[in-house]
């Protein structure tokens, strides 16, 4: 009645149960990551010593390409969601495959980041013997909370990809809605990266 009374004007509660559902799920999972990275930072602030083991080459650098990454998915995400208000139907797959691309890359490069790291010798409970030696007091919990918190990211990126291929495919099928409630959920993924990055990472660094 509202609405109709102001010609045109929504009423300012109206949300569809699909983007509600995913506004309730975010701020859970916001907090569920907050939790670990407050746990993450206490256990790095009580520790005697916390290795910082990530040298600006390669290291930074490769996380550096994998935020970009992320930040270009973001953006041609967002080219998904502009492409669906004019349901062109081309445009919408065509960005989101970007976009899933982008997230591919993403996991890959994580991938091949865990894998060298594990050679090195990290593990959950354990550090490599370079390490050892350079920080003989370290805590044993550098490993555990690296794989724990940036696992979890990268399942989350995995369940983003899959959805947006279930999106891309269906793309006709599918209402504003359910694009603009995928952009969602992708774009808070990123977002939590922008807090992982610099406490894993930059916080972090090598220095002789």
């Amino acid at each position: 009645m509202i609405g109709t009374d102001w010609d045109g004007g929504a009423l300012p509660y109206r949300v569809g149960h699909k983007k509600l559902g995913m506004w309730l799920f975010i701020v859970s999972d916001a907090l569920t990551f907050s939790a670990m990275l407050i746990g993450y930072s206490y256990v790095r602030a009580s520790s005697d010593q916390w290795p910082e083991p990530f040298k600006f080459s390669p290291s930074i650098i490769f996380s550096t390409v994998m935020t970009l990454c992320l930040l270009a998915s973001s953006f041609t995400m967002v080219m998904a969601v502009k492409a669906s208000a004019r349901r062109d139907y081309k445009g919408i797959r065509r960005w989101i495959m970007l976009t899933m691309l982008g997230g591919l890359m993403f996991l890959g490069l994580h991938l091949y980041e865990w894998n060298h790291l594990i050679h090195e010798g990290l593990r959950p409970t354990s550090l490599p013997a370079e390490w050892q030696k350079l920080w003989p007091q370290a805590s044993y919990l550098f490993g555990s909370t690296f794989f724990a918190i940036t696992g979890l990211h990268m399942f989350h990126v995995l369940t983003g990809v899959i959805y947006l291929g279930v999106i891309a495919l269906r793309a006709r099928r599918m209402s504003h809605e359910d694009v603009e409630i995928s952009g969602l959920y992708w774009h808070f993924v990123d977002l939590v990266w922008m807090f992982v990055f610099p406490m894993i990472y930059l916080l972090s660094v090598y220095r002789q």
